[in-house]
């Protein structure tokens, strides 16, 4: 697909957009998220060790998918996927996380936003000698820095984090009534990861149509956690509603929160959003840096949607188990007669 400008004048080939566009909406409205393997960003459980938590991690060569229609690309992850696995505990734990390298290249991993022993910060040849193929390397320290936080390689970072060697490391608070859940009654809790190098401009690994909606009820509040992990600043725009900007890099906002409906992140930051879902309605969610989000052949990349439906739909589809997971969700849109929108969304 054509994802450059279109040019304007005369001499401008003709290209169907409306139908180029419309493809590419249809896809993503009809679940293509859903059908994509080696999702990655799920949440791995750790073994428990005399109270440690340890997590078995390998950094593995894959196949790694952009969306349904192109050639797998060689990529990198952390146990077979991009982004890797997403690692959460508690404040105070203890955390042990053995990396093994399956690679046929040295590396080292960072957990970016935590505050450690300095043997423990995995930048080679500073800190600890590069893991070499087939060797492990233990990092052990405890949980201090709440909040939301990265784990990735930080040797020959421009490449191996560019090509999928990312993943979250959420640390949540001793005290339960600061956790998002009880402080604004949050319903999901969204890790949401940008980067901007193999395969272009990718939410989770993904680029549209393959990005995951993000499926609530009217009356939800959720909260988006953006980590860029690219190499260049995106400013998040929502359609419909505002977001209520509550943590920057893991450090809650107190009285500076704002509001606002873009926000720029730019590479290495963390923000934490608050988002109620007031609107029914399938509203778009995107880079505000257009060419990172539309071209000629309609929209690409660093787009997905929140949509928000009537409690009585959200209703049908938990009773449902087909629809629990791709069932017709029907807008407004749909209902006015778009085609677009009469469409299957798979739930986040």
């Amino acid at each position: 697909m054509d994802h450059s400008p279109a040019p304007s004048g005369s001499g401008a080939p003709a290209v169907d957009h409306d139908a180029n566009a419309l493809s590419v909406v249809k896809r993503f409205l009809d679940g293509e998220a859903a059908a994509m393997e080696g999702n990655g960003n799920q949440p791995l459980e750790p073994r428990i060790e005399d109270g440690v938590k340890v997590f078995d991690m390998t950094v593995d060569m894959i196949k790694h998918r952009i969306d349904a229609q192109k050639e797998p690309l060689d990529a990198l992850g952390f146990n077979g996927t991009w982004p890797g696995p997403r690692l959460e505990v508690v404040e105070g734990d203890t955390v042990r996380a053995i990396f093994r390298n399956n690679l046929d290249e040295t590396t080292g991993i960072h957990f970016h936003g935590q505050e450690l022993p300095n043997a423990m910060d995995g930048v080679p040849h500073i800190t600890q000698d590069p893991i070499k193929p087939g060797e492990s390397f233990t990092y052990e320290f405890t949980a201090r820095t709440t909040g939301s936080h990265m784990y990735h390689s930080h040797h020959n970072a421009t490449d191996q984090v560019g090509r999928g060697l990312l993943g979250a490391f959420i640390v949540q608070p001793r005290d339960e009534g600061q956790r998002y859940a009880s402080l604004y009654n949050v319903s999901q809790d969204i890790v949401w990861i940008s980067n901007d190098s193999l395969g272009g401009f990718t939410i989770n690994g993904r680029g549209f149509p393959a990005t995951a909606p993000i499926v609530a009820t009217l009356g939800d509040t959720i909260a988006i956690r953006f980590m860029n992990e690219g190499n260049m600043m995106h400013p998040w725009h929502l359609h419909g509603m505002p977001m209520r900007v509550v943590a920057r890099d893991g450090y809650p906002l107190a009285g500076a929160e704002f509001r606002c409906d873009t926000l720029g992140v730019n590479p290495g930051e963390r923000w934490d959003a608050i988002i109620e879902c007031s609107a029914v309605g399938a509203w778009a969610f995107h880079c505000h840096i257009l060419p990172h989000a539309e071209g000629r052949d309609g929209m690409f990349g660093m787009v997905t949607a929140l949509v928000v439906q009537e409690p009585a739909t959200a209703r049908a589809r938990a009773g449902d188990a087909t629809l629990a997971t791709a069932g017709p969700v029907r807008t407004a849109a749909a209902s006015a007669g778009s085609t677009a929108l009469a469409c299957r969304v798979p739930t986040a």
